[in-house]
């Protein structure tokens, strides 16, 4: 078995991370505490409960974390367009970012599928 850090689900949910701290770098400073510190752990959250789940010892424990990690997914799309409804991002930001929530999308679920098969 990889390494978590080897694998693409996790590899791309950093990119996606880091894409989410660049992208709320100019959001007001008033939403310092609001929505740009939740955007930014829920960003957080999925490579982090990717490398717990891979961390655990049982197939149920590890699909549990992939399915708070793709729940945290989930919630990082809502405030993305939050953020968009609010003008902080523009609709050309949403779609770029929202590319890479997709590819995200993908791989974990294709990731769960594969723990559900073992």
């Amino acid at each position: 078995m990889k390494s978590y850090t080897e694998l693409e689900v996790w590899t791309q949910a950093r990119v996606l991370v880091n894409a989410v701290y660049e992208l709320t770098k100019k959001f007001p400073k008033e939403e310092v505490f609001g929505i740009t510190s939740q955007i930014r752990r829920s960003a957080i959250s999925i490579p982090s409960n990717i490398a717990e789940g891979c961390g655990r010892s049982s197939t149920k424990e590890t699909i549990h974390f992939l399915f708070i990690a793709r729940g945290s997914l989930y919630e990082l799309e809502t405030q993305l367009y939050l953020s968009n409804d609010q003008k902080y991002i523009t609709e050309e930001e949403l779609e770029k970012i929202q590319q890479q929530v997709i590819a995200c999308k993908k791989l974990l679920n294709g990731f769960i599928n594969y723990y559900r098969k073992k």
